[in-house]
């Protein structure tokens, strides 16, 4: 039997907030991330976190990644760089080394890669990038992500959990400390931060970033009247031309895992008012539909 999965890797500004993630099905996945990290970063961690993880199981092992410059690093550069003392053919240190280094302790023969096309509509690719995206995403607000269930029996998970890593969180960098303490926000409160993510230069700037928040089968109808489908939307984000306030009108829970917020958005062009249906995800929130209308 081999074990199939995908891992990734997301950072808001590269560096700036950063997630990686891995993902095998429904019970077993897991994500973290950094306050301050890089996409490389995140993409050889969540190999890294899922080496550690099934490191007791005797299963094959396939990892679907869609950076090369991860694949590349652990099956072909990384014997050259070991013989070298870690570095590079031009004599400079290795970038993430201390990721590297543990890479290669947690390696082992049972493991292949395959390189997979990213935002291509592969299953299990699309399911690590959303996580990672919205670690990174969680980051910003300053809140840890839920790490995810993992695989039982490791201990890494049961580490996981504490907020860092206790494998390799030392070595690589670490969230400010006063993050440490996981600033506790309720569902609506972490909704409204989400809204309010999604009106940034910084996350407009990275489609990949807004993708981490929206479901897949998203839409919104339009201040102007236009249906928008989350494709069209990605291939159009950009940042705001009019800064833009978010003033909150009502929120109400529809049901466990649905939250409806009801707000106003405020630039010098005038207000709009404006819903948005978020379901929850695992252990964050995407938004499923928007809507937007001019005021008189």
């Amino acid at each position: 039997m081999t074990i199939i999965a995908a891992a990734d890797g997301s950072a808001l500004g590269n560096p700036g907030p950063a997630g990686w993630a891995w993902y095998v099905d429904e019970e077993h996945w897991a994500c973290g991330g950094w306050a301050h990290g890089t996409n490389n970063m995140g993409e050889l961690t969540g190999v890294l976190d899922l080496l550690q993880q099934t490191a007791h199981l005797d299963e094959d092992l396939l990892v679907y990644c869609d950076s090369r410059y991860a694949i590349d690093s652990i099956t072909k550069w990384m014997p050259g760089w070991k013989r070298k003392g870690w570095k590079k053919a031009d004599g400079k240190p290795v970038m993430n080394v201390e990721i590297m280094k543990a890479l290669d302790a947690a390696m082992r023969p049972n493991v292949r890669f395959e390189w997979v096309k990213g935002h291509a509509g592969h299953e299990l690719n699309e399911a690590a990038d959303k996580l990672a995206n919205a670690a990174a995403a969680s980051w910003k607000l300053g809140v840890a992500p839920d790490p995810g269930p993992g695989y039982s029996g490791t201990g890494v998970a049961e580490a996981a959990r504490g907020g860092a890593h206790a494998a390799y969180a030392p070595t690589v960098i670490e969230p400010e400390p006063d993050l440490f303490g996981q600033v506790v926000m309720t569902d609506e409160e972490q909704v409204v931060a989400l809204e309010r993510s999604l009106l940034t230069d910084e996350v407009r700037r990275d489609p990949a970033a807004v993708a981490g928040l929206l479901h897949p089968d998203w839409s919104e109808i339009g201040a102007s009247g236009r249906v928008w489908t989350r494709e069209e939307l990605l291939s159009e984000i950009a940042p705001l031309k009019e800064e833009t306030s978010l003033d909150v009108v009502s929120i109400e829970r529809l049901a466990p895992g649905a939250i409806l917020l009801l707000w106003r958005s405020v630039s010098v062009s005038g207000s709009s008012l404006r819903s948005s249906l978020w379901l929850r995800a695992g252990h964050t929130w995407v938004q499923r539909f928007h809507q937007g209308t001019p005021e008189a």
